[in-house]
């Protein structure tokens, strides 16, 4: 079906329906341009170039037919890799990007396809034009001559700007312009590599008059309106490259808390050097102080140690560095092992044998680390019987041994080894080491009935290990079956009492644990370990999850739900329903993995939701089926994307048309309803629905003249009826309230965040399309008890009875549905708010707490005596499971009828609409299929 509109100046629609043949047609594309372009050249035999200037706004449109109506997708290649453009998609006609920068100039496809044919593709080379300011710099060189009393010194002033397209250099002595041969002893070039880069000005073996001041102007001849940059470089006899002095120590060792000063100071350069501190690699710490050349630290952490570099510039020579280190002194981990004597094949502490203890600890600075011994107490010193050494810490930094030879029982007893750093300030580390009888080494066994584990998905689930010996070991847990980092993220995990703790355990951690006990706080021997099974159960993974099903009355419908995963896998019983009525229930048999429903015949009360619950020891999957007769919505396709003219002053044609998605599927479409609003001369389609019925009417067909309000004008001067369900962005004029906490947000199921806090808010609009939008309030953090987002309706005219004022104030029925579902809901009120009103009353309606998983409906009179507005205030409750929406807002003539009982959410929408500042058509056509 088509349609051809005519504008005949700003104010006035002609339109007019032609009856049109359905076909199915491959797509074609076209990419039109907007925006601020500075040149388009068209196609060539390679591609289109598209010029914009930096900083102003792309805007791309990708102009598509064929039928159905292809999916449109552009992408770009040939760009930054830091370019985020890059790695993903935009899934729209217009591609708009504000503020354009450099690194997103590249080649740009807008590919369109429907499943006919070869998708269409079409490209447009996007060159971005920018020009930064000229920077020189300076260099000299001054060769000398041996036999001869004399030295040459010639200086090189470069000048380098970023710039596309490329740029063209001059350079000014003063007023005066240089150019190659106007002077003996100047010589103008551009060095080979670097052709089109950069101009050389080079003054050969200086002259009085050679001290002045210089100019490179850079320029890109004006395209895209781009100015000449310029900069001004001062040459003199004391002209100099920088140097700079560090008034500090290298390297600087301090205490964690202290505050580090580091002070740089310029020792020459001309012009004057600039200064500036540099990190490493993360940069500067952020509570880092500058103040000249000087970079305070303070309450320095280890997190602030590391190499500060301080760098002074003057675009002569090469810039000046100074560097120092900054030495943070801690102690940290301190570990011990007991090693027994390495001539004998066991792994006990025996009388008579020799045996090792070693005790390790991270130090900084390393060179400062000093260890100590104390045996019950007291201190140890080397003997022929008990050897101390301290390892090279180049080899092992921070270790120390205490050997015991022909170990004695009067050698049993506490040994401590006590870690300390030379500068002091810095808390001692003691490590207790206990030699007894009773020092054996490690066994690790799994308890009676703990392997293999059984839990269900979702629970915190404790592996164990009981590790027995004398001093107790530290456990290291692992993957035995794969090499897969462990819950924490971590190739190993830690335990000291062997238990190994996993919170909301999932289906891909079942699998072998290795629980091993490590040579650190324990025996250095082999290490001991043991394995322990996991088992995770988990419901079963249906599909599909959600699907909509179409079928016209009186036809057969047959739903598969199908089972893709379990565990355990033997599948109990399964349950069909429709809303809450039990239709089926079973058991599967044969193995099989899927389910069906049968539908013989079609009828109304066979619409709603389907859902199949598949259901195994851990729970059950759902397959969720939405069965309607309504149509699927009329998609545009567009032949003409601008106006055609009609050969008449003022008057264009514009030609839509639409394709309908699998029109066999539901039964016959007779009418289409159109909306259209006028917006600063322009014409914006909002919406169109299409309108079914089952009985075979006669339909005329409409011609109409539409006369449009100017857009500054009130809204619905002699209102009749306002309809809004949000499915468009514009929201139907609604406003956010600048002076609330948070705002309300247009949503639709089809588009939610796999992140939404479950148990709250609606799983579809108030019709039960998961297509469809709403506006709700989303309560998660930030959001705080008592926190408001109030929505704002346009202004509406109330028309007076007689001219002198209204005494009899008319009655309107305000009513929208809503939906409160969660535990923590809490409160939704709406206002009246009259103009020139100081003050707002109470709510005209208002409810608190949940109100169920379902869509219901509020009406309430109002007697407005001035032009007014209403308000919807959503109030956030206790906690998350919060979220409120509403749909369908309504206001009518006339007082409210009495409320219908609560709707649920598969009541079928009403075609009523009214939007703000647009006109409604419903164009019907005789006879024909479409």
């Amino acid at each position: 079906m088509d349609l051809i509109i005519f504008v005949l100046g700003p104010l006035t629609l002609f339109l007019q329906g032609i009856h049109g043949q359905g076909v199915y047609a491959p797509p074609t594309v076209r990419i039109v341009h907007s925006g601020h372009a500075c040149n388009v050249e068209e196609e060539r035999h390679t591609e289109r170039v598209y010029t914009i200037r930096e900083g102003e706004t792309l805007e791309l449109t990708c102009l598509v037919t064929g039928h159905p109506r292809p999916q449109i997708r552009w992408t770009k290649t040939a760009g930054s890799v830091s370019d985020r453009f890059q790695d993903s998609s935009v899934f729209n006609e217009t591609l708009n990007i504000a503020k354009i920068q450099r690194h997103q100039g590249g080649r740009y496809y807008c590919k369109a396809e429907n499943g006919l044919g070869s998708p269409a593709i079409k490209s447009i080379r996007v060159d971005v034009y920018y020009l930064d300011d000229p920077v020189v710099t300076v260099h000299q060189s001054i060769g000398e001559a041996k036999e001869q009393f004399y030295y040459e010194r010639t200086v090189f002033l470069r000048c380098v700007a970023n710039s596309n397209p490329p740029v063209r250099y001059s350079w000014h002595r003063g007023r005066d312009v240089l150019s190659q041969g106007s002077d003996k002893g100047v010589e103008i070039y551009e060095p080979f590599f670097t052709q089109g880069e950069t101009k050389i000005l080079k003054l050969k073996n200086l002259r009085p008059q050679d001290y002045a001041n210089y100019s490179c102007i850079a320029s890109v001849r004006n395209v895209c309106g781009i100015p000449d940059r310029s900069v001004i470089f001062k040459l003199t006899n004391k002209t100099a490259s920088p140097s700079i002095k560090l008034l500090v120590e290298d390297p600087i060792v301090v205490n964690p808390g202290q505050t580090v000063s580091l002070v740089c100071i310029t020792t020459g350069g001309e012009p004057g050097p600039t200064l500036s501190w540099h990190g490493g690699s993360d940069g500067l710490p952020d509570k880092s102080v500058l103040k000249g050349g000087t970079l305070t630290l303070p309450a320095v952490t280890s997190d602030d140690a590391g190499v500060y570099s301080c760098v002074a510039s003057n675009n002569v020579g090469n810039p000046a560095k100074k560097s120092t280190t900054i030495v943070v002194r801690a102690l940290k981990k301190g570990r011990f092992w007991i090693t027994p004597d390495p001539y004998h094949n066991d792994d006990n502490i025996q009388i008579g044998r020799e045996v090792k203890i070693s005790c390790q600890v991270e130090a900084t600075p390393p060179e400062e680390l000093t260890f100590g011994w104390l045996k019950n107490g007291r201190a140890l010193r080397s003997s022929e019987r008990m050897v101390i050494t301290q390892t090279d810490p180049d080899i092992s930094p921070g270790t120390t041994n205490l050997d015991i030879i022909d170990l004695k029982f009067t050698d049993f007893g506490t040994y401590t080894c006590v870690a300390a750093l030379k500068g002091g300030g810095i808390p001692e580390i003691s490590i207790d080491v206990n030699i007894s009888s009773t020092t054996v080494p490690p066994n690790l066994t799994v308890p009676r009935g703990k392997s293999p584990l059984v839990a269900r998905e979702g629970d915190t689930v404790e592996l164990e290990c009981l590790v027995s010996g004398k001093p107790k070991p530290i456990i290291l847990w692992s993957r035995a079956d794969k090499e897969v980092p462990m819950a924490d993220g971590s190739m190993h995990s830690e335990s000291y009492d062997g238990v190994l703790r996993i919170v909301n355990v999932s289906r891909e951690m079942s699998g072998s644990y290795r629980c091993q006990t490590s040579q650190y706080n324990g025996f250095n021997v082999k290490p001991r370990e043991a394995v322990v099974e996991l088992i995770v159960q988990y419901p079963p993974s249906v599909e599909p999850v959600a699907l909509e099903v179409r079928q016209g009355l009186g036809r057969p419908v047959v739903l598969t739900c199908r089972v893709l995963r379990a565990h355990p896998s033997r599948v109990l019983r399964f349950e069909w329903r429709l809303g809450n009525r039990l239709l089926n229930a079973g058991h599967f048999v044969d193995q099989r993995d899927e389910s069906e429903h049968t539908v013989r015949s079609l009828n109304r009360d066979g619409w709603g939701v389907y859902t199949c619950d598949v259901i195994n020891e851990a729970g059950a999957g759902r397959c969720t089926f939405t069965v309607t007769g309504k149509a699927y919505p009329p998609e545009f396709y567009y032949d003409t994307y601008s106006p055609l003219w009609q050969n008449r002053p003022r008057v264009y044609g514009f030609k839509l048309q639409w394709s309908q998605m699998n029109p066999g599927a539901v039964d016959p479409i007779i009418a289409y309803r159109l909306g259209i609003r006028q917006v600063r001369h322009k014409f914006k389609l909002l919406a169109m629905k299409c309108l079914i019925f089952r009985l075979s009417q006669q339909c005329r067909q409409v011609d109409q003249r539409i006369q449009m309000q100017p857009e500054d004008s009130p809204i619905n001067p002699h209102l009749r009826e306002f309809h809004c369900s949000f499915e468009e962005e514009p929201i139907c004029m609604f406003t956010q309230d600048k002076n609330d906490d948070f705002d309300w947000l247009r949503h639709s199921a089809a588009t939610r965040d796999t992140k939404y806090t479950p148990n709250t808010g609606p799983s579809g609009d108030r019709s039960g399309s998961k297509q469809g939008f709403y506006m709700y309030i989303e309560t998660s953090r930030p959001r705080k008890e008592g926190d408001q987002a109030r929505l704002v309706s346009p202004f509406f005219n109330v028309a007076p009875k007689n001219p002198y004022g209204i005494n009899n104030p008319p009655a309107y029925c305000f009513s929208f549905f809503y939906h409160m579902y969660g535990k923590h809901i809490g409160t939704l009120n709406a206002f009246l708010r009259q103009k020139g009103q100081t003050a707002s009353d109470g709510p005209v309606w208002s409810l608190s707490g949940h109100q169920g998983d379902r869509w219901k409906q509020a009406k309430v009179s109002i007697h407005p005596t001035a032009s007014f507005q209403v308000v919807l205030e959503g109030i956030r409750g206790p906690g998350i499971e919060g979220d409120i929406a509403i749909d369908d807002v309504t206001l009518e003539e006339g007082e409210c009828r009495n409320p219908p009982t609560n709707l649920s959410a598969a009541a079928p929408p009403t075609y009523a609409h009214i939007w703000p500042l647009s006109i409604t058509l419903v164009m019907t056509f005789l006879g024909g299929q479409r």
